[in-house]
């Protein structure tokens, strides 16, 4: 069978847990592993504690001087892999204890793309700064296999996908793509567009590194921010519920109105979402006001 490149770039976290889970599951896989590693610009206690994985059989870790971003270290890690399959994880991720890489390798055969899907833990977190991105994770991102497949290639996540290594380098991530989110929007988008095949899975990683409130808004705002971005240069991501929104105010000539309404409204909006009863629907509403700001929904 091809080989697997298991691909983690690193930033401020110790994965020695997440390595060891990993390399106890490497023979599940029938061929040829290996395991890289790319730090991406962490601090040194970081590094020092990361660097010790290098010993590990099967185990490359490298380093790069400055932060590049989510976009470029992963391609940097494709670039890098010597095997036709490769698997994208995020450095925050839990893998099961056991069959993960298995049923991976039982459903490679179904596409040259596999989605295993993510999830959160069960338990409300007892830190109040960590409530929203537990919530929205819980119910906006550990979709259900049945809901992934009705809508194949939408809300594509790179974070536990499978995927040959030829096709990431026809379709790279996008590197303009500052900060945080949509370079895998992205991909999903033109996997669908040139009819690439995709499978979605009943294999989730757990997602184990919460941000704090504050934490999350910021990147939410630089993710609409790419979205619009992504949107000024093509049409794939009409089908987004935030763009249809957008488009729908537009056309019925509310978009002015609704964004100075939100705008006025905006530091209660920020005031709930940092709160310890965070709504998504406020999180709906602020993510609105910054798509209409930006003046991509026309």
């Amino acid at each position: 069978m091809a080989g697997l490149s298991i691909l983690i770039p690193i930033f401020n976290r110790d994965v020695s847990e997440l390595v060891h889970a990993l390399l106890a599951q490497l023979p599940d896989w029938p061929g040829p592993a290996e395991i890289r590693l790319l730090d991406d610009g962490s601090g040194e206690v970081y590094r020092a504690a990361n660097r010790l994985l290098a010993a590990l059989p099967r185990v490359v870790y490298q380093e790069l001087a400055t932060n590049v971003g989510r976009a470029a270290v992963r391609n940097q890690l494709v670039a890098s892999a010597i095997h036709e399959w490769v698997l994208l994880l995020d450095n925050t991720s839990q893998v099961p204890a056991s069959h993960y890489l298995a049923r991976y390798a039982a459903a490679s055969s179904q596409a040259p793309v596999v989605a295993g899907g993510v999830r959160y833990a069960d338990q409300v977190p007892t830190e109040p700064a960590l409530l929203l991105r537990w919530l929205y994770g819980q119910q906006r991102e550990a979709r259900s296999l049945a809901q992934r497949q009705a809508a194949a290639y939408d809300q594509l996540l790179v974070n536990n996908l499978l995927i040959h290594k030829v096709l990431l380098q026809h379709f790279p991530l996008d590197e303009r793509l500052r900060g945080y989110g949509h370079e895998d929007t992205k991909l999903g988008w033109q996997l669908a567009a040139a009819g690439v095949p995709l499978c979605h899975l009943d294999n989730p990683i757990v997602h184990a590194g919460l941000e704090t409130a504050a934490a999350f808004l910021e990147k939410s705002e630089q993710a609409v921010r790419n979205l619009a971005q992504l949107l000024r240069e093509n049409n794939l991501g009409a089908t987004s519920r935030l763009v249809q929104m957008a488009r729908r105010l537009q056309r019925a000539q509310l978009a002015a109105g609704l964004q100075a309404v939100l705008a006025l409204g905006e530091p209660l909006l920020r005031r709930n979402l940092l709160s310890t009863r965070p709504s998504l629907k406020v999180l709906d509403a602020l993510k609105l006001l910054w798509f209409l700001r930006e003046g991509a929904g026309r």
